[in-house]
């Protein structure tokens, strides 16, 4: 894609058209200016609606507009003009991720053709709260199609409706997701606060990508109600902002019970302090705090350039007054995040069946009334959803479950003994506040416990793509981690706007995301790697790698496809070959013979019967790379390609 460059240096350059700079500005700056006559809530949604224009082209940050938000906005100021007293967040516009039921003219997608029409009864339970507080809702944020849930083989951002959305600091690189608009537009300046949702890492991994804060609160402490569910029990919503006040303004305004979902909000409503969160946003809010470094697996996740870089922060957090206890570790950590070997794959399986087709039968009027009818939707209209190509494992591994039998009902067990034995151990054994990790490979340990995190922007690795440092704590621990947060951000203050660099110029990325996934292999291959990992098959001359098997029968990555290197179980009759080999119980890899891998190049792929991961990742690379660089490669049970690094 060509980037027209007079729309980067229009993205760079100063907001002229108001005596105020809208532009970074934060809800404070906004509130202050309208107070001062500076500014109008319509010349702020007009500033934003032009962002949108000249910006979401490249960027598809934002899949629909409010068709009504300069009148949401008009509204706003006359209400401002009759001296009624407004909250943090009156005439403020806020872009809502496209799960979020809005009765209004906007669309509730999930990204989908599926639901493109369908009527939802109400507004999502933190709707009504905004729109409460005097938020304008000025549209759907983009997102991973259906959450990340349908299949394995969409990239992240991506969605039928609203196209591939991009990182707006390195265009080629993953802006990660589900919640990937809602981070680019806060991120690209295209709206002033925005609202995600996480299963798993759907609100951390973006906000750490796109160097924003994102805060994924308890569950239950954010109403989900309204929204296109996939677990009640993991679904967190939670804000994704510029800046750490202006995400707790929204946690403020968005937090607390909802009749709608009554069971969680009742349950962890017992954690709203008095007063609300803002009175946590202490400048010196890191002084006395006990904070836990995990540094492995998690330092390998991240580019070895920004580590000096989080030596340094751990120096500041010392100097500001935290206590650090560094080098710890989680029981079974490499099970829990594997989501095969912990039963969170198992359980949320079933669960995204059943609380999917809950959601679809309360919709007023849908084409779609369950998840047996988007499969088939997403068969039928193969062309527009891009079926065949990305296909819709996890909606048929869903779609043939039967509610919470015995095997879901272990593998949550499983996951309430790894939970305690694991986070909720090495908090309370070394009397924590909070533990600290680079990037957004913990989301899955917050996840299956139902534990807050939030990211804040940290570092910039040596493509310029932003990486967030993530501090997690225990249920209904906000305060603290809203005081560690703000203490490190006023601390550091690394953001910086988006410099919309058109592509990684020294290394692949990988960007994978899902339950099981495909990830990156450096070659040389690292030789502490679990499993049978790439043997001489591929080369004499490489490395064998330690061949230490296991019962798993598929391929796994760390969390996010972000680890250096692939683990790799091996089980069942796994064969391994040049050719691989297709059968029952045989996983198949295959390696092309006609280019090979060398030492300065990755390989991607998957196996398991999970080839349209394979399939999608290889059409993108022959679109961004001359045939000449690429492997043959043919739709089989198992794919796998050869680029080169950057």
């Amino acid at each position: 894609m060509t980037i027209n460059c007079s729309l980067i240096l229009l993205a760079l350059s100063p907001s002229c058209s108001h005596a105020f700079s809208i532009k970074e500005a934060t809800v404070h700056d906004i509130q202050t200016a309208f107070k001062q006559n500076q500014l109008t809530s319509r010349q702020l949604v007009e500033f934003y609606l032009k962002q949108i224009q000249q910006l979401n082209p490249v960027l598809r940050g934002v899949i629909e507009v409010n068709p009504n938000a300069l009148y949401e906005a008009d509204k706003a100021d006359r209400e401002r003009a009759t001296a009624k007293a407004p909250g943090s967040l009156h005439g403020i516009p806020i872009l809502v991720k496209d799960t979020f039921a809005t009765k209004d003219k906007l669309n509730t997608t999930a990204g989908s053709f599926a639901l493109l029409g369908s009527v939802v009864p109400r507004d999502a339970g933190v709707v009504a709260k905004l729109r409460n507080a005097g938020a304008i809702i000025l549209g759907k944020a983009s997102l991973t199609e259906w959450s990340n849930f349908r299949s394995l083989g969409a990239t992240q951002g991506w969605s039928a409706r609203g196209g591939q959305g991009k990182n707006p600091y390195v265009l080629s690189a993953t802006p990660c997701g589900s919640s990937s608009g809602s981070a680019i537009s806060v991120a690209a300046n295209m709206v002033t606060v925005s609202l995600g949702t996480q299963t798993n890492g759907s609100i951390l991994c973006p906000a750490s990508f796109n160097a924003v804060v994102g805060i994924k609160p308890t569950v239950g402490l954010t109403s989900r109600a309204g929204v296109i569910p996939v677990s009640p029990r993991q679904d967190s919503v939670g804000p994704i902002c510029r800046t750490v006040s202006d995400a707790v303004f929204v946690l403020d305004a968005i937090a607390g019970f909802d009749y709608n979902d009554p069971e969680a909000t009742r349950k962890a409503s017992k954690y709203i302090p008095p007063g609300g969160y803002a009175q946590f946003l202490k400048v010196d809010g890191l002084k006395g705090k006990r904070l836990g470094i995990i540094r492995e697996p998690f330092f390998s996740f991240v580019d070895e350039a920004v580590l000096p870089v989080f030596e340094q922060h751990f120096q500041t957090l010392r100097q500001r007054g935290a206590i650090l206890v560094d080098h710890l570790e989680i029981a079974n950590l490499e099970v829990i995040l594997n989501s095969s070997a912990s039963g969170e794959a198992t359980a949320l399986r079933a669960e995204l069946k059943l609380s999917l087709n809950a959601y679809l039968k309360d919709l007023v009027a849908s084409p779609v009334r369950s998840l047996a009818d988007v499969i088939a939707f997403n068969q039928k209209f193969s062309d527009l959803e891009m079926t065949e190509e990305i296909g819709q494992a996890i909606f048929l591994a869903a779609e043939a479950t039967n509610g919470i039998g015995d095997a879901e009902k272990k593998a949550l067990l499983n996951l309430a003994r790894l939970n305690q034995d694991g986070f909720e151990k090495v908090m309370s054994e070394n009397r924590l506040d909070a533990l600290v990790t680079a990037g957004p490979g913990v989301s899955p340990v917050l996840a299956i416990g139902g534990f807050p995190g939030i990211s804040v922007p940290a570092a910039y690795d040596s493509d310029g793509v932003p990486v967030g440092i993530c501090f997690g704590g225990l249920k209904g621990s906000e305060p603290k981690l809203i005081e560690i947060a703000y203490g490190f951000e006023q601390a550091t203050k690394i953001r910086k706007p988006p410099s919309f660099n058109p592509e990684i110029k020294s290394r692949l990325r990988p960007s994978g995301f899902g339950h099981i996934l495909a990830d990156t292999i450096n070659f040389p291959a690292p030789l502490n790697v679990s499993g049978l990992v790439f043997s001489s098959i591929l080369r004499p001359n490489l490395p064998e790698v330690n061949k230490r098997g296991s019962d798993m029968g598929h391929f796994s990555s760390m969390f996010n496809g972000l680890a250096k290197s692939l683990l790799i179980r091996k089980g069942r009759n796994s064969v391994f070959s040049k050719r691989g080999q297709k059968g029952a119980n045989q996983d198949c890899f295959i390696v092309w013979e006609e280019f090979g891998c060398q030492e300065d190049m990755m390989l991607c792929g998957i196996f398991d019967g999970h080839g349209p991961w394979g399939h999608f990742v290889a059409k993108m690379v022959r679109e961004s790379m001359p045939s000449s660089l690429l492997c043959n490669w043919q739709e089989t049970l198992a794919e796998t390609f050869c680029r080169p690094r950057y």
